[in-house]
């Protein structure tokens, strides 16, 4: 780990105060999507008497004197902002997977009783101050029972184009069918459901298709995704 923020929660005893935490994967080049992010939907803030966190996930990119550069640009930022988890880690579409899962470990480390969180990237709009109410809506949990909801996608398999961005040989996944998911552009969750996964996680190879790669964690669980009629991953938006 790079850049870490063990107290981002308030240590892991104060986490169950943080109601949404904001999860958003993003490259080290991309600072003009997080600026843009921390000054809109993304803002921490109180609202509704509970508290909203944001933390972007990042690897890092190029090599040599780049990788070193964007490095220190990345610790500047985080300086500023606090909001940063870095790993040393290739920040490559089919390393998704990977961040996603050394998250979850962060989380169990240092924020095990967040309420909930929104998984995404940080090309989606999103409405924060809604997921909030949706989220209170919820007469019978608190975070501490299963939610994974959003855009809902099943009865597909993976993709054996070798040209296609989603191409998945028989090596990596033999079954030819998914187990439902959620699109990864951005999904709401419980507490107890990312820990969940995580700990389905250290039994399952990884999938470089880290959308599926959730869906599959959760079948072995016994649990599922549900859909979210606010919630549309297609075109790069999240509305809810």
């Amino acid at each position: 780990m790079l850049l870490d923020l063990p107290d981002k929660c308030g240590g892991a005893d104060k986490s169950a105060e943080v109601f949404l935490l904001l999860v958003i994967k993003s490259s080290p080049v991309n600072y003009d999507r997080r600026e843009v992010l921390r000054k809109t939907w993304a803002k921490e803030r109180l609202h509704n008497g509970v508290w909203i966190r944001r933390i972007f996930l990042s690897g890092t990119s190029d090599s040599g004197f780049e990788k070193e550069r964007l490095n220190k640009l990345l610790e500047l930022e985080q300086r500023e902002y606090s909001d940063i988890l870095q790993w040393d880690f290739s920040d490559t579409f089919y390393n998704l997977t990977l961040k996603q899962i050394l998250f979850l470990e962060w989380m169990e480390r240092n924020c095990p009783n967040v309420r909930f969180l929104l998984n995404g990237d940080d090309d989606v709009f999103a409405n924060t101050d809604n997921m909030v109410e949706y989220l209170q809506s919820l007469k019978d949990n608190d975070g501490s029972k299963h939610l994974f909801t959003g855009h809902l996608i099943q009865y597909v398999g993976p993709i054996r184009s070798s040209g296609s961005k989603y191409f998945v040989p028989v090596q990596v996944q033999k079954s030819d069918s998914y187990p439902p998911y959620c699109g990864g552009g951005g999904f709401l969750l419980s507490g107890y459901t990312a820990l969940v996964i995580y700990n389905m996680s250290q039994s399952i190879d990884l999938l470089p298709i880290d959308d599926v790669y959730m869906g599959m964690c959760l079948a072995k669980a016994g649990l599922g995704p549900t859909s979210h009629i606010g919630v549309k991953t297609a075109e790069y938006m999240i509305l809810i």
